[in-house]
């Protein structure tokens, strides 16, 4: 009898080409897709064409412009600095040499790679998928396994269409109960980080089951999967169910017809065993959960919006106590201070984590009637171009924009700050994004991770806020 398995175990099997070292974990693994983006791929694309090596299989890959190019609410070509021009002008020299299909900053299709892959149904269930980007993780909320890989494996792969794949530990997350009004799945992943720390998964691929995962929307779903790679995670899993052939059926690179037929029966089969063992097991009560915002700078320092800054000599280290002072002298922050104490100078709604359709709903939900608190500079910028013209048509542009909020083009923006969105130093700013490292969104600026949601009641409020007590 075949002893049970996870599904992370499945997935990495079924694209295993050889055994690298006789059974101690080390593979050579087979990659169904990959998105290329302009500022990870340059250096692999320079290696091939110096060693006279073509693109195994150039129709596997998707080229997308979105870490360096402006958000301005007016599309245009030009770029911002010389050295992004530079780099989406390589992008698409490379793209066109070596035969792959290229999304570059005014194609209708353009957006940040881990919205727009799902979007086009170019990742499936049960694909494998490596990518320059560390949150290719986000895929795993479709049943695939992604993850993120170095330039020299860029180049690997570009050639050879595998990567030297080391097989990770198994942890399991089941989160039990439903979440409550006003608590989104950004919450739900900000605690879990909090409870673990961000190294709390290294090592390991996570599966997300329980009944709380079972209830969120797809989209909630890749936010979760999107932000496991801030606990260190190399791999994130949800089993696909009927919510992810319903999202799948009809995008325009899914199969369709009796192909449909076939592949959706298959995918529903994508599951661990009932027996399967997991190295670990987390659980969480999601009734438990509150909206959280983060307060230093590490996505695992974060707390329920209701608490205050805490006090690192409360930590349980010297090295925690330490890391918590430096976050708290970069962040400007005292011990004890009330999290709704605290006042914002922007606001950004963004990213491959909350620039869905969805988060841009959730958002204005909260705007609408509302205005952004003076002194508070507001922006959204949508996941990707098709994003935000459904946004514009269902008229969320507009509820931005009445309550003060900059209406962009797609792009990944202020999340790394590459482009001309950037905090000014020491500038404040309720972010919807994944990191909150020091820099990260512009040399000195501080950064506090929350929900779209959040954000929307940061920016009317003028300083950070509990979006259940808005009355919506």
């Amino acid at each position: 009898m075949t002893a049970p398995r996870t599904l992370y175990d499945k997935l990495v099997d079924a694209h295993t080409v050889a055994d690298l070292d006789g059974g101690g974990g080390t593979v050579l693994l087979y990659i169904d897709r990959s998105v290329l983006n302009e500022y990870t791929s340059p250096q692999a694309f320079t290696a091939l064409r110096e060693a006279g090596r073509r693109v195994w299989s150039p129709g596997a890959l998707l080229g997308v412009v979105d870490h360096v190019n402006a958000t301005a609410p007016v599309r245009s070509a030009e770029m911002p600095d010389a050295g992004g021009a530079e780099q989406v002008a390589y992008f698409a020299r490379n793209c066109r040499e070596f035969g792959i299909e290229l999304f570059d900053i005014l194609h209708p299709l353009q957006g940040i790679e881990h919205v727009v892959a799902p979007e086009l149904g170019f990742v499936l269930p049960g694909m494998a998928i490596a990518a320059g980007d560390s949150h290719t993780t986000t895929y795993g909320a479709l049943g695939a396994l992604g993850f993120g890989i170095g330039t020299s494996d860029i180049e690997h792969m570009l050639a050879t269409a595998t990567v030297i794949y080391r097989r990770l530990k198994t942890l399991r997350v089941d989160v039990a109960g439903r979440l409550p009004v006003g608590v989104t799945a950004k919450d739900l992943v900000l605690a879990l980080i909090g409870r673990i720390g961000a190294d709390g998964a290294t090592g390991y691929a996570i599966e997300f089951a329980g009944e709380a995962i079972a209830r969120l929307s797809v989209e909630g779903r890749m936010t979760i999967c999107n932000m496991s790679v801030e606990c260190g995670a190399r791999g994130a899993l949800m089993a696909p169910d009927q919510k992810v052939l319903d999202y799948l059926q009809g995008r325009p690179r899914a199969p369709a017809g009796a192909l449909w037929e076939r592949a959706a029966e298959a995918w529903l089969g994508l599951r661990s065993d009932p027996d399967a063992p997991f190295d670990r097991t987390v659980a969480l009560d999601a009734r438990s959960i509150e909206p959280m915002v983060t307060w230093g700078t590490s996505p695992d320092q974060a707390v329920s919006v209701l608490g205050v800054v805490p006090d690192p000599a409360a930590e349980n280290s010297e090295m925690r106590r330490r890391d918590a002072a430096r976050a708290l002298d970069y962040m400007g922050l005292r011990p004890g201070t009330p999290l709704q104490d605290v006042r914002i100078d922007r606001a950004f709604i963004g990213s491959c984590t909350n620039a869905r359709i969805e988060d841009l709903r959730d958002a204005a939900a909260v705007l609408r009637g509302r205005r952004v608190a003076d002194g508070v500079r507001a922006m959204v910028v949508p996941g990707s171009s098709a994003v935000r013209r459904q946004a514009e048509a269902e008229g969320l542009d507009r509820v931005f924009t009445q309550a003060g909020f900059e209406w962009r083009q797609s792009g990944c923006s202020m999340c790394l700050a590459m482009n001309d969105d950037v905090l000014a130093p020491g500038e404040r700013c309720a972010s919807s994004t994944n990191r909150n490292f020091e820099g990260r969104q512009g040399a000195g600026g501080r950064t506090h991770l929350m929900s779209p949601a959040m954000v929307a009641a940061a920016a009317v409020s003028g300083r950070l806020a509990d979006v259940r007590r808005l009355g919506d």
